[in-house]
């Protein structure tokens, strides 16, 4: 039962500590689209998006108005493009066809991104597959809402290294397509270990075939709600901070889960998960870096991060789950160099560097998120920093990620501008000695022993 003073507590969180809903996602099964004919195919598909998302920028407005709760964005996932599209596309243009589709759907209703021109090739590529990842690079310069992902890897099967060695050239061939936008193409495209099937948070949402045919996802955030409890109980012990975390992360899920409840019965779609992460922007106060400064570090990337991150990480699950029995996707900490002030500040300064970033994201969810690198970085040592973060989330069983953007004519000390929640970077030094023949050697390396539990 929801009483005056939590009215009240969360109208200060909105007011004056940058809390909102970041995302009302809505998941759709493009399966049914399958067709031999890719004249079909895209038919089907923006006639199944445009019909079952009309309503969902208009309800989330609702919401909005309503209950004064403000929801930053509405976005669709959809069914991995590769299974979606594998009978009808013949050519990597068949591709850009439907990426093309998905765009124009996406601007049909209104929505801030879609995600899904996506394929999952953690053990091996289909000919789709394959056809789908090289139209990569062209798909997301003529698209401006389509967001891309490609999992490489899985506790379970393993790292498709042939699938990282393509993936380095990809990237590099994306910031090529898209240069005279400091290569923002780069940041609408995630390489995935363990990707989850439920994650609303772009540019890594895709639709999971175990989904049912459409589904309500919510995404929520609050760093700077965390960071404005926390600063209440400066020098208190690790207990009190633990518990301080947990419960203003049960009263961020609260507000997810009445957002989702009453956008779940009003567009008659089945609710998912809420995804509590506290997802970073480049607004004062909205930093996950200052919560760990808050914690106790003269700025982030000093001694004791990973430790302070980790137990952030696992205090915000801990309060979530208890406010929601589906909380889901990637819950937890996004540290993205280019959308968090905090963290652009250290990158500047020099306190936060490439390796301290890896280290952080064995504890924290996703991985090296937004981070701009030189324009001369090869496409192998790209693919040496993808199979890093892979090897981390295979041996952990938890979900790392790879969105890296080499900005093509930019050097260290540069800085790259990419716009709106996706902020700006500097750009920041990659080490150079060479992982070439590691990279080529070809194949798959295996799932590690504790992934054999059948």
């Amino acid at each position: 039962m929801i009483n005056m003073f939590e009215v009240n507590e969360t109208n200060q969180m909105i007011e004056h500590e940058n809390l909102d809903v970041r995302t009302i996602t809505l998941g759709i099964s493009l399966l049914d689209c399958c067709d031999s004919d890719i004249n079909e195919v895209n038919r089907k598909i923006y006639e199944k998006i445009t019909g079952l998302a009309k309503n969902l920028v208009s309800t989330g407005k609702e919401i909005e108005r309503e209950f004064a709760v403000p929801i930053v964005n509405k976005r669709i996932s959809v069914t991995p493009i590769a299974l979606v599209g594998g009978a009808a596309c013949k050519t990597e243009e068949d591709f850009v066809s439907i990426a093309q589709t998905l765009d124009r759907a996406a601007k049909e209703v209104d929505v801030n991104f879609i995600g899904g021109y996506s394929a999952l090739v953690s053990k091996g590529m289909t000919k789709a597959d394959e056809l789908l990842i090289r139209s990569i690079p062209k798909a997301l310069s003529v698209t401006e809402r389509v967001c891309s992902s490609v999992n490489v890897g899985s506790t379970k099967t393993g790292i498709n290294m042939d699938a990282i060695a393509l993936m380095g050239q990809i990237v590099k061939d994306t910031a090529e397509y898209t240069k005279e936008k400091d290569s923002l193409g780069c940041a609408k495209l995630v390489i995935f270990c363990n990707a989850p099937d439920d994650n609303p948070f772009m540019a890594g949402a895709f639709h999971g075939v175990t989904e049912p045919d459409a589904v309500i996802h919510v995404g929520v955030s609050g760093p700077g709600v965390v960071r404005h409890a926390l600063s209440q109980v400066r020098g208190e012990n690790f207990e009190v901070l633990c518990e301080t975390i947990k419960k203003t992360a049960f009263k961020i899920t609260r507000v997810g889960q009445l957002v989702a409840q009453e956008a779940s019965k009003r567009l008659n779609i089945p609710f998912g998960i809420i995804d509590l992460s506290l997802a970073p922007t480049p607004a004062m106060g909205d930093s996950v870096a200052e919560i760990l400064e808050e914690i106790g570090l003269e700025m982030v990337g000093a001694p004791g991060t990973t430790a302070a991150l980790a137990l952030l990480n696992d205090q915000v699950k801990k309060g979530g789950i208890m406010a929601s029995s589906y909380v889901g996707g990637l819950s937890g900490a996004f540290i993205p160099v280019s959308e968090d002030r905090g963290m652009i500040d250290a990158a500047t300064e020099g306190a936060l560097t490439l390796e301290k970033l890896e280290a952080m994201t064995c504890v924290c969810s996703v991985g090296l998120d937004m981070i701009a690198i030189p324009g001369d970085t090869k496409a192998s040592t790209i693919s040496g920093i993808i199979a890093d973060e892979a090897a981390i989330g295979m041996i952990n069983q938890k979900t790392t990620a790879v969105r890296v953007i080499p900005v093509v004519g930019k050097k260290v000390g540069d800085k790259a501008e990419f716009g709106g929640l996706l902020g700006y970077a500097p750009v920041m030094p990659v080490n150079q000695k060479s992982c070439d023949a590691f990279i080529h050697r070809g194949g798959r390396i295996p799932a590690p022993i504790h992934s054999f539990k059948n």
